[in-house]
């Protein structure tokens, strides 16, 4: 309980990451102008971890936010812990929506890491950022080099698993182990096995997709049940008079997961950093443990032929 109280939970190079975030990535219908009014409503509510991406194209928007808020003297830089991921295969899935089906396939050289880094920096009008995370094993090296260069605090990965994670670690020469994990992970997934595994190497498990998925997105199974219509969710929640999104966040908080939460909607943004003022039984834990049924929304099988595509192992 100590690490909720504090609300952020120490990686292993050091530094410190808040335990709740704000996700940014958005369907098609949301306008960029919404992104930059949401994420200026966050910081006034409280949220010091933003969660973006080059791709997401609202990195400016971003920006401007967090300048307005640092200018008005509502937060120092040092007080925003801001997260950035650099284009590999797996968002390429993404990169059709996002970017009428031109993929970037210059952003797949490694050399070319430091430079997407770069291009984010200039739009956030930031000299670093804090958490910059890669999609794809092979390219791990360059992060090194971006960490070297001043330009993020710490490096990551997203959507690995554990045999990917493990090439990682063992990699002769490895001068920085990677801080998290970034994975979809819901009651519905609850990532149990990953989990077990990232804490034993020291390595923060971050949790996106934590309250489902928008449908509204293009590159989720639609067919899949929403989350916060869960009846076994929902009772849980009334019991505690709290929503299912509290208490989906919450079930993540108790189980040391850093954890995403999305939303442009000014009335849950605020509702969704109210979590840290109740505490579910270890009843409520189990019986939230026992929805799990290994199902993603976001699955990418468009992907599924590449070598790396992490989802055809167990965890």
């Amino acid at each position: 309980m100590n690490q909720i109280r504090s609300h952020s939970v120490q990686l292993n190079d050091g530094h410190s990451i808040p335990i709740l975030g704000i996700g940014t990535s958005t369907p098609n219908q949301v306008p960029k102008s919404k992104v930059e009014k949401a994420i200026e409503l966050a910081i006034d509510v409280g949220y010091r971890h933003i969660d973006s991406a080059y791709l997401y194209l609202n990195e400016e928007e971003i920006g401007r936010a967090i300048q307005k808020k640092i200018n008005s003297g509502t937060v120092m830089r040092d007080d925003i812990f801001y997260t950035s991921k650099v284009l590999f295969p797996l968002d390429l899935w993404e990169a059709h929506a996002k970017l009428n089906k031109l993929l970037w396939s210059t952003f797949l050289r490694p050399e070319l890491v430091q430079t997407a880094l770069e291009m984010s920096l200039k739009k956030l009008q930031l000299s670093y950022v804090d958490l910059y995370i890669i999609h794809f094993p092979t390219a791990f090296k360059a992060l090194e080099k971006c960490k070297d260069a001043g330009l993020t605090k710490s490096i990551g990965v997203s959507n690995f698993n554990h045999k990917q994670l493990e090439k990682i670690l063992n990699k002769p020469g490895l001068k920085y182990k990677p801080v998290c994990n970034q994975v979809e992970c819901h009651p519905y997934l609850n990532q149990s096995k990953m989990l077990e595994f990232c804490k034993s190497k020291d390595i923060v498990l971050v949790a996106y997709a934590a309250l489902g998925s928008d449908p509204g997105k293009d590159w989720i199974n639609k067919n899949n049940p929403a989350l916060l219509e869960d009846p076994v969710l929902k009772a849980i929640a009334e019991k505690h008079g709290r929503t299912p999104a509290q208490v989906a966040l919450r079930y993540q908080l108790q189980r040391g997961v850093v954890v995403l939460a999305k939303s442009f909607n000014e009335k849950r943004i605020k509702e969704n950093f109210q979590v840290f003022d109740f505490q579910l039984t270890l009843e409520d834990m189990e019986t939230l443990d026992g929805l799990n049924r290994n199902m993603r929304y976001f699955e990418a099988h468009e992907f599924s032929h590449h070598p790396n595509y992490p989802f055809l192992d167990g965890y």
